[in-house]
């Protein structure tokens, strides 16, 4: 079996289908890129061929670079990785020489690309090289680089072709953003040349027809010049200063990827095409060999897809939802309800009174009325998606569910009357969910008739936004509930982790103690600045005040109550408590109320820090340095991690950075807490933790795994990673 194969026609268009067996969308191995090569060396040494099209045997074109093979080219050192980019910049440049004779430009078969679907990394890339693009009129297609989204950037061409053919300005959201457009709106900026209903038969008609001036790229010719201008021009100056400040605003300096990026594009643009290739080979290299990007490819694409795939599942039969129950028609069940029905679920959402139930399904009908005002939803699939959620009081219309989610109030008596209505209604072998973001599995459980089909499924808010979806498994939980859990999760396009039952789980156990630690910072006399600009400055997308803001700070003062209720005199948060009960007295609930650690406007948009953090908690005369004050805010949430691990709640590394980055945000150039670790090294950490210690308290205190692995040498992915991988 090979990935590419070519059909020569009577015409004499030779048609090379990229297609790899057994995977649901192509990519590119090394041992497909050297069949590619030699498939196109037949055609251009063969006179009956005049021309090439390269297509696709799947809807979906290419998915890109077999990440796991950068990886295995990692493993051999920088010069294996330039060595192996050179090698695919040679194979593209073939194509997009194809024969040319370099003085006369003359000579050149034409080679067109047909893209029927999505056209992504490699699969937009070797079509840049082709002489013409023509894609398939396909509104779920997507087109794009996205490589920057996983701690890489296009390196096998793709960013110096781009830049020549749009740009710097209008290729930077395409390279700097991974932006991904439709075939329509790829047309328009500039990236394809052709949108049609067949894009083999439009390609192969242009290969027939194309002169030879049609395959000489505007970068080989002597007139060329750069759109926009080049980084010495004058537009093209304030082109790069402008691309540079935003990229240092939007990325704090702390992603690898955008700064080799960028440095590929500017020098890349003040020499001849062939050198600006190697340049960008060798940013690539530098990229790739840096270890966050191998923990951003590892967590953002290697285990989510594993962990999206099952790799946690159970033993169990298929448990995909055909009628899902939502109990709770608030902000969070109407969420669930509309991810749900627009996945083709079956909803019956459930309220107390008619009035709310509907207006829960209204939240549907304003997510779809936004997606056609966008052009991205039809007034068809509104019609259908509306369709399957019914919004009622009776539970009676439950019968027939085999998944509920229960969403009502953080009550655990409201939670128990709603369980046995529900569970006096649904079938026997149905499993009932609850959301809860603190409540403990187990505890809930004891209002079920059926505990073993009692789980808890925690997402997260605004839920059709949120990627994570956290499943928590009980003390009396079975496999198939957890099974039916991740199956639910599958279907509507999330991604699970599964953990087991314990306070605040592991998403909230770790982002509590970020938020409290830069509100016990406040109380100390910390500059609340310093505080916001620490946290960003380490990649994390929220400062913890503004974090609790947007949360509210009225639930964090009921979070605290419980806490302290159900800790006693383990409780240590009495120095958080005194800053925000004082906030809540005042009425600074947090955006909501547009007054809380910031000052608001009257439409909410959040303005400076309120001037009264100042009056009330007076800055300190000695403040500390950055560095202090970004490792209390990243130790407090990566030492919670390494607890979560210790106790069993994570029983996953792979789960716990995945969960870590798309749940709460965690730094993600990190990979996730346990990557960040094995950045530092655990000698590393725990030196820097028991200096945090001895400053600041025992909440940074080592715990006993991490000094065990200092001892031993060890790392997080050395000692739980590779048993994972191999199973």
């Amino acid at each position: 079996m090979t990935d590419f194969t070519m059909q020569k026609g009577d015409d004499g268009v030779a048609v090379i289908t990229w297609d790899v067996p057994g995977k649901s969308m192509n990519v590119l191995s090394m041992d497909g890129a050297g069949e590619l090569s030699n498939l196109i060396d037949d055609a251009l040494a063969d006179a009956a061929v005049k021309g090439i099209v390269i297509t696709s045997g799947k809807a979906d074109f290419a998915a890109g670079m077999d990440l796991n093979v950068l990886a295995q080219m990692k493993e051999g050192g920088a010069q294996t990785v330039f060595d192996g980019v050179m090698s695919l910049h040679h194979l593209l440049r073939k194509i997009e020489l194809a024969g040319m004779d370099r003085k006369t430009q003359k000579g050149a078969k034409p080679i067109a690309a047909a893209l029927p679907g999505t056209a992504l990394g490699i699969g937009l890339e070797l079509p840049l090289a082709t002489h013409r693009i023509f894609a398939a009129n396909n509104l779920k297609a997507k087109i794009g680089l996205p490589e920057i989204m996983v701690g890489i950037f296009p390196g096998a061409g793709g960013t110096t072709r781009l830049i020549r053919k749009l740009g710097a300005m209008a290729a930077a959201p395409l390279l700097l953003e991974g932006k991904l457009n439709d075939p329509a709106k790829a047309k328009a900026s500039g990236v394809i040349d052709e949108v049609v209903d067949d894009p083999v038969a439009a390609a192969r008609e242009w290969v027939l027809k194309a002169t030879d001036a049609d395959l000489v790229k505007p970068w080989e010719q002597k007139s060329y010049k750069m759109p926009g201008g080049s980084p010495y021009t004058p537009g093209g100056f304030m082109t790069f200063l402008g691309a540079s400040a935003m990229v240092m605003g939007r990325t704090m300096g702390v992603y690898p990827a955008a700064k080799g990026l960028m440095s590929a594009v500017y020098e890349g643009s003040l020499v001849d095409f062939d050198t600006a290739l190697k340049i960008e080979a060798r940013w690539f290299t530098h990229v790739l060999m840096n270890p966050s990007s191998t923990n951003m490819i590892r967590s953002l694409f290697i285990n989510k897809e594993a962990l999206e795939k099952g790799a946690n599942r159970p033993e169990a039969p298929d448990q995909r939802v055909r009628k899902l129950g939502v109990l709770g028609a608030g902000m969070m069940g109407a969420g669930i309800a509309y991810v749900s029905a627009n996945a083709g679920i079956e909803v019956v959402l459930i309220d107390s009174t008619q009035e709310a139930a509907d207006r829960g399904k209204s939240y549907s009908t304003g997510i779809l009325d936004k997606g056609i005002s966008r052009r991205k939803v039809t007034e068809e699939k509104k019609a259908e998606v509306l369709g399957r959620i019914t919004a009622t009081t009776d539970y009676a219309a439950l019968d027939g569910c085999d998944l509920i989610v229960e969403a009502v109030f953080e009550d655990p008596s409201v939670k128990a009357d709603v369980t046995a209505k529900a569970e006096a209604v649904i079938p026997e072998d149905a499993i009932f969910a609850t959301n809860t973001s603190t409540l403990p599995i187990s505890d809930l459980a004891k209002a079920s008739k059926r505990p073993d089909q009692f789980i808890g499924i925690h997402f997260f808010s605004p839920v059709d936004k949120m990627a994570l979806v956290e499943i928590i498994r009980g003390q009396q939980t079975g496999d198939r509930a957890v099974a039916k859990a991740l199956d639910f999760v599958r279907q509507i396009r999330k991604t699970p982790i599964v953990v087991n039952d314990a306070r605040f789980f592991y998403a909230n156990r770790c982002i509590i103690p970020y938020i409290n630690e830069g509100i016990r910072m406040v109380g100390e006399g910390v500059n609340p600045t310093l505080i916001e600009n620490a946290a960003k400055l380490m990649g994390m997308p929220l400062g913890p005040l503004q974090l609790v803001d947007e949360t509210s700070i009225d639930l964090g003062v009921k979070i605290a109550k419980a806490t302290k209720a159900a800790m006693g005199e383990a409780y240590t948060d009495q120095d958080v408590d005194a800053v925000i009960f004082k906030l809540a007295d005042e009425d600074r609930m947090g955006r909501k109320a547009k007054a809380g650690f910031y000052d608001y406007d009257e439409a909410g948009k959040r303005q400076d820090l309120w001037s009264g953090l100042g009056t009330n908690w007076p800055r300190a005369e000695d403040q500390p340095e950055l560095t202090e004050v970004q490792h209390r805010l990243m130790f407090v949430q990566a030492l919670e991690a390494v607890r979560a691990l210790e106790q069993g709640v994570l029983t996953d590394i792979r789960e716990g950075d995945v969960g870590a980055i798309l749940g709460w945000g965690f730094a993600p150039w990190t990979g996730g807490p346990f990557g960040w670790l094995d950045m530092l090294g655990a000698g590393g950490a725990v030196e820097i933790a028991e200096k945090l210690a001895a400053e600041h308290g025992d909440r940074f205190a080592p715990p006993a795994l991490l000094r065990d692995m200092a001892d031993r040498g060890e790392s997080f992915y050395g000692r739980f990673g590779a048993e994972r991988q191999a199973a």
